[in-house]
């Protein structure tokens, strides 16, 4: 088995996909020192209310254009804001079935006392991997000592190879970010993971609405079920091409 190495941006109650992957690698990077993007998921996330999509919000203090994720932090009344937001939870999976199982883990990531959103939201990451049986090491990348600007490609490269890994896993959406022949000189493979198409389960008397965040798909699915869902995904080779290049 190769050695494989996978990172992303420390986002809050992610969906499903994110925990495939932390799941099926050998090491988990957090990327922390990354530079924090408004009106991503690294704040916000999606529930299911009365059958719909419900946007949620985890409110930060001002800060400035260039900061890095690790640089933000949570507003001065989050912990009146967390209460609210675990009443709307509580209300919108009343019915669910693991809804006694899952409130109480909820409560504790919602109620942890630190502000910096890089380390509240790692903090939740290890619980709900814990709270799955997910056991890949989950590390910093600030601890890496990167340099402050590098190009997306070099600085996957540098951190794989930092890890001693021989294969850097990517999610799907971002395969036109990274070129399979620059991994191959640097004596890496690229793969890209794509959760299954099918991949469903039932949301009461609803029709399905997939995509949602980890906090749907721990409602109503016990941890058996969750075992198998971590591994129904697929493999797949990226593009020939070479994309345009990024800043980090």
């Amino acid at each position: 088995m190769l050695r494989t190495i996978a990172m992303m941006q420390p986002y809050l109650f992610p969906y499903l996909g994110y925990f495939q992957l932390i799941n099926v690698s050998d090491v988990f990077v957090l990327g922390d020192d990354l530079q924090y993007e408004k009106g991503s998921w690294m704040n916000r996330n999606r529930i299911l209310g009365d059958g719909q999509p419900k946007l949620i919000t985890f409110p930060l203090k001002k800060g400035h254009q260039y900061d890095r994720i690790n640089e933000r932090w949570l507003s001065d009344d989050f912990d009146q804001q967390a209460q609210t937001l675990l009443r709307k939870i509580e209300h919108a999976y009343a019915k669910a079935p693991q809804r006694d199982q899952v409130m109480p883990l909820l409560r504790e990531i919602l109620e942890y006392p630190e502000r910096n959103l890089a380390l509240f939201t790692e903090h939740s990451l290890r619980r709900l991997c814990q709270y799955m049986g997910i056991t890949t090491p989950i590390f910093r990348g600030s601890d890496l000592c990167l340099p402050p600007v590098m190009d997306k490609q070099d600085r996957v490269i540098q951190i794989a190879r930092r890890m001693d890994g021989e294969l850097y896993l990517n999610p799907i959406g971002g395969i036109d970010l990274y070129c399979p022949a620059r991994f191959r000189a640097e004596g890496l493979l690229l793969r890209f993971l794509r959760m299954d198409d099918d991949l469903n389960y039932p949301q009461l008397n609803h029709p399905f609405v997939p995509a949602l965040s980890i906090i749907d798909v721990l409602m109503f699915n016990d941890r058996k079920t969750l075992k198998d869902m971590l591994n129904r995904f697929g493999v797949i080779e990226g593009r020939e091409t070479r994309p345009t290049l990024h800043l980090a």
